[in-house]
């Protein structure tokens, strides 16, 4: 069966919701065209089992929808799927709303992403959608320094600002500096619990995109996905349960210095463990925002510490 032409699981203000129209695509970046191809059903398409064809993609797409005239990342880090990453920010915009009715535009909304990586695309997402300023942290100097390098190419250094988080083992210690506030912050966290555990999961991907597996052990290097991934970018001690559960925790010593604090969940399997953290801290209200992108079910997990009079205060 041909696939529909629309991505209607994605939600209603995400730009992506059409299929890629390549013709347009290849029109603002021509890098696009060498790995466009007609697939099995005759329509023009791309590998995405190819890291460098997905690059290409990701950069057109920046570049058309976002005005993001430069973007790249280093070998091996993460290329991220864009329209479900616009999605989190959608939902976010959704989540500040609700107290007036209305999606808040504008520097007044203060983002802080954590774990923003080389590719840096929760910040040039949210900056052009809707005007709101980002702080983006990682623990990883060189995806700072290449996230750097976009900021300056694009003229950014007014909405977007990075800060190298130096105590890996904290989350919003030192990147949440006394007398600041954010609005939001917003997580993408490492998924698996250790590097063997990161590469078995790439390589039943592989499989499942029909390509041959060299088995860990033989040749240079493990496979690479087609959307990368350095270390902390897919893993960390104790997976993405244990990371969540300690960012809450930590969220506790900033509560009145956010709105909300939110994260994906990508394993449903990790949302107990994550609720009773959140009771435990305890959260005055917490929601769960369930999204689809494809097969791929996850969903957003946000707290906030502070009553309905505050959030209108803070939303003015």
């Amino acid at each position: 069966m041909k696939p529909e032409n629309t991505k209607s699981a994605l939600h209603p203000r995400n730009r992506h919701r059409e299929r890629y129209d390549f013709d347009a695509l290849i029109q603002t970046s021509a890098a696009l065209a060498p790995y466009v191809q007609l697939n099995a059903y005759g329509d023009a398409s791309i590998d995405f089992a190819d890291a460098q064809s997905v690059k290409a993609l990701n950069q057109a797409l920046l570049k058309q929808f976002y005005a993001v005239d430069v973007w790249d990342i280093p070998k091996h880090y993460l290329c991220p799927p864009i329209p479900g990453r616009a999605d989190y920010l959608h939902y976010l915009a959704d989540l500040l709303s609700e107290v007036h009715g209305m999606v808040p535009r504008g520097p007044s909304v203060r983002v802080l992403d954590i774990g923003v990586g080389a590719n840096m695309i929760y910040p040039l997402i949210g900056t052009r959608e809707y005007g709101w300023q980002f702080v983006g942290a990682d623990i990883d100097a060189k995806a700072l320094r290449n996230a750097q390098q976009i900021v300056d190419a694009n003229a950014l250094a007014d909405v977007i600002e990075l800060r190298l988080q130096a105590a890996p083992s904290s989350i919003f210690k030192g990147m949440i500096q006394p007398g600041e506030s954010f609005t939001l912050t917003m997580c993408n966290p490492p998924f698996h619990g250790s590097l063997a555990e990161a590469q078995s999961g790439t390589q039943r991907k592989w499989r499942g995109l029909g390509k041959h597996v060299t088995k860990l052990g033989e040749g240079d290097k493990p496979a690479v996905l087609n959307f990368g991934g350095q270390g902390a970018e897919l893993y960390c001690e104790g997976g993405e349960e244990t990371f969540v559960v300690a960012m809450v925790k930590e969220s506790k010593q900033y509560a009145a210095q956010c709105l909300w604090f939110t994260t994906l969940i990508s394993k449903a399997a990790n949302l107990p463990s994550v609720y009773r953290a959140l009771k435990n801290v305890p959260a005055r209200e917490v929601k769960t925002i369930e999204m689809t992108q494809g097969q791929k079910q996850s969903r957003i997990v946000a707290w906030t510490f502070l009553d309905a009079n505050q959030h209108r205060q803070v939303l003015g």
